[in-house]
């Protein structure tokens, strides 16, 4: 008799919620499809992007051991001239999802079916939401307990300068004391969002021993182009990468997104994410 009471009593609540059912799902947001919610996801969640970065910044006290030790090491041949072996040494890394993550704002532009626009950006960098990247904050305190100055070379701009450095100083990167160190864009008028003047800046009174980056400008100013011409700069560049150039994974944004369609942002969404799939390779099911 019980059992049979237990079994009338499962089969009345799962016929109230089945009933109840349509009206739950009409108070929940739909879910809008985005291109980019996987990449977020596995920015924002995943282990194995935090295993990523602790590798990377692992390799990168490796590098930085044998840099120091080498006085013709230079991670910028092309802006490091001259007589450089005997400058003080520096490292140079980008900002933006290289040592602060910055997939809260890239999540808020799912879960709202927005996208990126300077003022919005401009909000979220005052609002101070950025967690650092795994691994950061302890390399580059290791790198300047060796007497490596830390050089940020960002294309945040002067206006979002203020809050990024207050962030960076309560994470406990070490910062520059009585040196500018953190380099913003149009800071200068010869800052473009190509960070080769930057790079040529610092390059005149320190050498240049490692760069970090997640995303190919942030370590040449030939990054723009066709995914095709984008593979032959790597090419000729190759030897760097893991040796003074060191990459951080960053699946949600960059210049590789803007490649398949030439980097041409008036085209209708819709032609580029053809693009995009053109660009593909899929296999053929055979």
């Amino acid at each position: 008799m019980r059992n049979g009471y237990t079994g009338r009593r499962a089969l009345v609540a799962a016929i109230s919620l089945a009933a109840a059912l349509p009206a739950l799902a009409a108070d929940l947001p739909d879910a809008m499809p985005d291109d980019n919610l996987n990449a977020v996801l596995w920015d924002q969640t995943s282990v194995e992007a935090q295993a990523n970065a602790l590798g990377a910044y692992t390799l990168g006290r490796i590098r930085l051991d044998e840099a120091l030790a080498d006085k013709n090491w230079t991670a910028a041949p092309i802006e490091q001239t001259g007589n450089f072996q005997d400058f003080p040494p520096a490292i140079i890394l980008d900002v933006d999802d290289t040592i602060l993550n910055t997939s809260p704002y890239q999540a808020r532009n799912i879960t709202t079916g927005s996208s990126f626009t300077a003022d919005s950006w401009t909000q979220y960098v005052n609002a101070q939401q950025d967690k650092p990247i795994a691994g950061a904050v302890e390399f580059t305190q290791y790198a300047a307990s060796k007497g490596v100055k830390v050089f940020y070379v960002t294309n945040r701009t002067a206006d979002e300068e203020k809050p990024t450095v207050e962030e960076l100083k309560r994470f406990g990167f070490p910062m520059g004391d009585n040196v500018d160190t953190f380099l913003s864009v149009k800071e200068q008028p010869d800052w473009t969002s190509a960070k080769g003047t930057r790079r040529a800046f610092i390059a005149k009174n320190y050498r240049i021993l490692l760069m970090f980056g997640d995303n190919f400008g942030d370590f040449t100013d030939d990054y723009k182009g066709t995914v095709e011409e984008r593979q032959k700069v790597f090419e000729a560049n190759i030897s760097h990468f893991g040796h003074d150039w060191i990459a951080i994974a960053n699946p949600t944004y960059g210049s590789f997104e803007s490649a398949p369609y030439k980097g041409d942002y008036k085209l209708p969404p819709e032609q580029q994410r053809r693009m995009k799939q053109d660009a593909l390779t899929p296999w053929d099911g055979k």
